[in-house]
């Protein structure tokens, strides 16, 4: 019997192992909504209130649940509310196939109602998109953008206009199952005895590890066991590296803590494993380093590289460890992690004391939200001074997960991630550290948390500041400005909606407040008011930085606002101290 292009869409999702549809009904996707109302034992169609947070959504259960997602926009407005979700999905590397309904196809190009350029605007989103112009196109199509989506990790996409998809495909272009199976890559035997090489000659080795590390834990523990070297790892390394390693030294980078920075600093020899750390400021200069990353364009873009090694992480490993002479001394690793011991106890400063700041210390709440979470909950993590405490101050243990807005860096991102984490993983506790900035931006989504029951716990930092932007400022000379935001309580529009909703503003509070949130039956939010100066130094600092905070101070003083300079020293005086 002859199907309909929606209805191989649907056949096709279900077939490749997606289990949940995110976004907003229109009538251009009325085709393919009908056929997922006929699906609904196999696929689910989840309701947002904004495509972008089903974007952000679809990514975060992709990561979390190991399986392929999507997500659908209708024609026009609706399919570009999925942009910046759909960036945040390419950029983590999460398998989403999404669908953007289009105008009627005898329309396109007449400057129809709602008419986009779609194909141009997603180009830079997707790493497969096709405009499905005529049904005889299906079912090759739809097999491209989902092998492109599930093997490439990243969004495949298909347009699809409205009377396309209600139409009848009468004979099948080159059907086929959906191929699903990644291949795994690993360097040359030639190119294993040239790492090899350089690893023998180097006194002091480093490893820096990143997402491509996920699947190969024990193989990067190995190797430091073997070669005593330090581990230090990117963000999205944290919750691979950081759990029950004796040699972990914490994280480099802006939001960086622990003894990472010293390590890359004082090694001879850098393995950079599965990593696309961006910010090359803070990778060492003159070094010999050796780079292991399945993505070939990866390698040497950050750093310059000695040698490039083309592979999987784990099978890379597991050729080379065998290869390799066991080494003994351990001096730069027991000084380099002693070193990183003493660095956490410098970022604990605030993190059991209340300071003499406006508001509670981010600190604290943080680590009573470490603290007090399931062994095995999903964090989210907004983009902002929550990305700082979240770094710091949240404690992975095995079963622990972080998700952020790691490469795309946009805001808002905390919430909807955790409405997918959730959706995609519902048994798992999924708590979500939000800014007051980022939950403004698409609070809308406290509604469907509320509306489908989902138990997310979100805990807001209300900190009445775009916090990171204001420290940027800071940094660099500028007077703040722009930077305030009035908010409403939070507590009570979690109350108003449904949800369970307190406010804290006394440190004995925040601890039994987080235990309410965490045994309510449903969703909850607390908001946590929060110091607005409360800043985060990091690993290393430059004269350039201090200088440019010292201009900043000065030119509040001779501007007459010496109450908020001294507010910032009463809230910062122990991290200052430790930074300079």
């Amino acid at each position: 019997m002859a199907q309909t292009v929606a209805e191989i869409l649907v056949d096709q999702m279900v077939e490749a192992g997606i289990r949940k549809v995110y976004g907003i009904v229109g009538d251009s996707a009325n085709p393919i909504v009908d056929a997922l109302r006929r699906h609904t034992a196999e696929i689910e169609f989840v309701h947002v209130r904004n495509e972008e947070a089903g974007a952000f959504a679809a990514g975060a259960d992709a990561q979390i649940s190991g399986r392929p997602t999507a997500v659908l926009g209708s024609s026009g407005p609706g399919s570009l509310h999925l942009v910046n979700g759909l960036y945040d999905c390419q950029r983590n590397g999460a398998p989403v196939f999404a669908i953007a309904t289009h105008i009627p196809s005898t329309e396109i190009g007449s400057g129809y109602f709602q008419e986009t350029n779609p194909e141009q605007i997603f180009s830079g989103c997707t790493n497969y998109v096709a405009l499905l112009s005529n049904p005889g196109q299906m079912p090759r199509i739809s097999e491209l953008a989902l092998q492109a989506a599930i093997l490439e990790r990243g969004v495949g996409m298909v347009i699809v206009p409205g009377d396309v998809a209600a139409q009848t495909v009468d004979n099948p272009m080159l059907a086929h199952p959906i191929l699903t199976d990644r291949p795994v890559i690993r360097p040359t035997e030639a190119a294993l005895d040239r790492a090899v090489e350089l690893i023998s000659k180097a006194k002091k080795i480093a490893i820096h590890g990143g997402e491509g590390t996920r699947q190969a834990r024990d193989e990067v523990l190995a190797l430091s066991r073997t070669l005593q070297a330090p581990v230090s790892y990117a963000y999205r390394g944290k919750d691979v590296l950081e759990a029950e390693n004796p040699n972990g030294v914490g994280m480099t980078g802006l939001l960086g803590w622990g003894g990472a920075s010293q390590a890359l600093a004082d090694c001879d020899l850098l393995l950079m494993l599965g990593t696309d750390f961006p910010y090359h400021a803070f990778l060492p200069a003159g070094k010999t380093i050796i780079q292991v990353d399945d993505k070939p364009l990866h390698l040497g873009r950050r750093a310059a590289v000695d040698l490039g090694l083309v592979g999987d992480v784990g099978e890379t490993l597991r050729a080379l460890i065998p290869k390799l002479e066991a080494r003994s001394d351990d001096h730069f690793l027991r000084k380099t992690v002693k070193h990183h011991h003493s660095m956490v106890e410098g970022i604990q400063t605030y993190a059991n004391h209340e300071g003499h700041g406006q508001g509670l210390r981010p600190e604290m709440v943080a680590t009573a939200l470490s603290d007090l979470a399931a062994d095995d909950a999903v964090f989210t993590v907004d983009t902002g001074m929550c990305n700082v405490w979240g770094a710091r101050y949240l404690t992975m243990k095995p079963g622990r997960r972080i998700l952020a807005s790691f490469s795309h860096g946009s805001m808002a991102n905390a919430l909807p991630q955790a409405l997918g984490a959730k959706s995609g993983s519902p048994d798992r506790q999924v708590v979500a550290l939000c800014g007051d900035g980022g939950l403004s931006m698409l609070m809308g989504e406290l509604l469907t948390a509320a509306g489908l029951g989902i138990d997310v716990k979100l805990m807001v930092f209300n900190n009445s500041t775009l916090g990171m932007v204001r420290a940027e400022m800071m940094v660099v000379g500028y007077q703040p400005w722009g930077t305030d935001v009035q908010n409403p309580d939070f507590g009570a529009v979690a109350q108003a909606i449904g949800l369970h909703g307190e406010r804290v503003e006394r440190a004995a509070d925040i601890r039994p407040a987080i235990e309410r949130a965490f045994a309510h039956p449903g969703p909850a939010l607390i908001d946590f008011v929060t110091d607005p100066r409360a800043l985060a130094v990091p690993p290393h600092t430059t004269v350039e930085e201090v200088r440019g905070f010292a201009l900043t101070t000065g030119k509040l003083i001779f501007g007459g606002d010496f109450a908020e300079v001294w507010g910032q020293a009463k809230s910062n005086i122990r991290d200052v101290g430790q930074a300079l």
